[in-house]
């Protein structure tokens, strides 16, 4: 059985408190694009007798963490704890989105592993009972659980829909290659409560969102890579009608209108998607 998880895009991000915990209370709205890897499940067989331990493997873009780290198999070990009979597998994990990318790829490999062995195994759990076990894994991977336009908050995880539809609208994703820190990006920002909620501007049209809507990340990283800000600013001088960085980056998007995105040419070692 496979499912292709896709990633999502941050529209504004604000910190908004430190927590007790060491996390940050935030507010963004979470927004899913057409983007995806493939994870693939069957029970592992030998002879008939079930294999002891999890055959893993990933083609794809490479992932900068031990195998043993990987979310998809840290996702099969926390639901085997609770439903034992769960039977060994082999997972394989294809990977297109970058990572550290601010796309929510890792997380969305985890919250999908969590889908796919909930529907390939029978484990009948509820959408609620899969988004705790997806906080556990970390916390963007509850959305992808719910994986729909949402306005977010505490760590992420409290979400409420939003009716927002941006299928009239193309994207243009640019992932500059550089692998940004979250730690550090979160340590670089300073919390405070915005004058205005990120789900009341994502509400007005798009074209008022450039004057309002704020990715607190962007001051930092911009000031630290400045070669992703300007992404940001081709993306403006090319027609985007909205651009801003995705989650602590460094990926940036444009919103373009329906069918018109440019030819842009960057550095070899940048990766662009198109999603018109």
């Amino acid at each position: 059985m496979v499912l292709f998880p896709n990633c999502k895009i941050n529209l504004g991000l604000n910190i908004v408190s430190k927590r007790a915990d060491t996390y940050h209370n935030i507010e963004t709205a979470f927004y899913p694009l057409n983007w995806c890897d493939a994870v693939e499940i069957i029970p592992a067989f030998d002879n008939n007798v079930l294999s002891p331990f999890v055959h893993f493997t990933q083609s794809g873009l490479s992932i900068p963490v031990k195998e043993a780290d990987n979310i998809c198999l840290k996702a099969y070990h926390l639901l085997k704890k609770d439903f034992p009979a769960i039977p060994a597998i082999n997972m394989h994990l294809h990977k297109t989105i970058p990572a550290g990318a601010g796309l929510g790829g890792g997380s969305s490999n985890g919250a999908f592993t969590l889908l796919l062995i909930n529907k390939k195994f029978n484990l009948n759990l509820s959408a609620g009972q899969l988004t705790a076990y997806a906080l556990k894994l970390g916390s963007d991977c509850p959305f992808f659980i719910f994986n729909a336009p949402c306005y977010a908050t505490g760590r992420g995880e409290e979400m409420e829909p939003l009716a927002l539809d941006l299928s009239t609208y193309s994207f243009l994703i640019v992932y500059p290659a550089i692998h940004i820190n979250t730690a550090w990006a979160f340590s670089q920002t300073t919390a405070a409560h915005p004058q205005k909620r990120i789900k009341t501007i994502v509400q007005q049209p798009v074209e008022t969102w450039k004057e309002e809507l704020v990715n607190d990340f962007e001051l930092p990283v911009f000031s630290q890579y400045p070669e992703i800000e300007n992404v940001k600013k081709n993306l403006y001088a090319n027609g985007a009608l909205y651009a801003s960085l995705s989650g602590s980056g460094s990926s940036v998007y444009g919103i373009f209108r329906k069918n018109n995105l440019p030819v842009l040419k960057w550095d070899k070692n940048y990766t662009q998607k198109a999603m018109p």
